[in-house]
């Protein structure tokens, strides 16, 4: 049993790393693609404040995930099959440059082993509800936010030269890009705390998130930082530059629309994505500009990789789960 609790807190920090690289896009894909950092001084500044975020934030995101699933239907089998469904998602979705949700793909594999263990009713619909609502709302708030800090930027800096509002904003952008890889730490490495503390609580070594050895929150936060180091240069591409093209004021709405969501998602416990949170900060600067700003084409189909994460990575952690089951473990 110890043996394979090892296994999975390995596994839960190979996704995690994964998740970093994955995300990177997240906090990068605007500072990039306005280029007011070069890609590689952009993933420093990025893995920097997701790393900090560590400091920042209580463990109200990881305690939430780490209860999807209810005691008597968490196992070490269950909680294994949800991580390989999970990195095998991210994987497929970061070859082909889809920017899923990490979170949905943690919570939808949880769920799903849970639910081939034990059915339906092991899942904690009260933990796992405000999760899908945050599908819908956290790119609308990101959308409104980002459109408001838009427009009230353009009133405040309509009496300055463009020249003098890019230099301005290329400063400021170093801030807001800072603010959001300090939302996204906050919320991303939390969830595999969660995952790792739900282990623990399998294993019978701890009975609450409390408990955590004081190593795991270091060791999760130190490895979406890495992952983060190594980039996501499939997605930075379609976020940065495919959704709509933005100037370096227009990169800051976004980032500190993004960052106010995700802090005050953080202070609820609701790990939501900050895939959506950006996306949505995006198209609502891009709709200041004009509707036609936004390729919306592109964009709906980064809805309906949304849409189709949770049912899609439960799914195939049940299959993980029943293999797991044949191989003995």
């Amino acid at each position: 049993m110890g043996n394979l609790l090892y296994w999975i807190i390995g596994l839960a920090l190979i996704f995690d790393f994964i998740n970093g690289f994955h995300d990177a896009a997240n906090s990068i894909a605007t500072v990039v693609s306005t280029k007011v950092l070069s890609p590689l001084s952009a993933v420093i500044w990025a893995a920097s404040f997701n790393f900090i975020a560590y400091w920042v934030f209580e463990l109200h995101v990881a305690d939430t995930v780490s209860k999807v699933v209810k005691p008597e239907g968490l196992s070490l089998t269950v909680i294994g099959a949800g991580l390989l469904a999970a990195i095998f998602w991210n994987l497929i979705t970061w070859w082909k440059g889809i920017p899923s949700s990490s979170s949905h793909t943690l919570v939808g594999g949880f769920a799903g082993a849970g639910i081939a263990f034990a059915g339906f009713d092991i899942v904690k619909l009260d933990k796992v509800m405000p999760m899908i609502y945050f599908i819908v709302l956290a790119p609308l708030i990101g959308m409104f936010m980002g459109n408001l800090i838009s427009v009230i930027t353009i009133n405040i800096c309509k009496k300055f030269t463009p020249s003098k509002v890019d230099k301005v904003f290329r400063r400021l952008q170093l801030i807001s890009a800072a603010a959001y890889s300090l939302g996204h730490g906050g919320n991303d490495a939390q969830k595999v705390m969660g995952i790792i503390a739900a282990a623990y609580i399998a294993n019978g070594t701890i009975t609450d998130i409390h408990g955590l050895p004081l190593w795991v929150p270091f060791a999760c936060y130190s490895a979406i930082a890495i992952g983060t180091m190594f980039g996501g240069w499939r997605i930075v591409k379609t976020m940065g530059q495919k959704i709509t093209k933005l100037t370096p004021f227009e990169g800051f709405s976004a980032e500190t629309a993004g960052a106010i969501t995700l802090f005050g998602t953080g202070y609820l416990g609701i790990p939501v994505s900050t895939t959506h949170t950006i996306t949505g900060s995006i198209i609502g600067v891009g709709i200041t500009k004009r509707v036609s700003a936004v390729r919306w084409g592109l964009t709906f189909n980064i809805i309906w990789a949304w849409v189709l994460t949770i049912p899609v990575t439960a799914i195939i952690a049940m299959l993980f789960y029943h293999i797991l089951m044949y191989c003995g473990l």
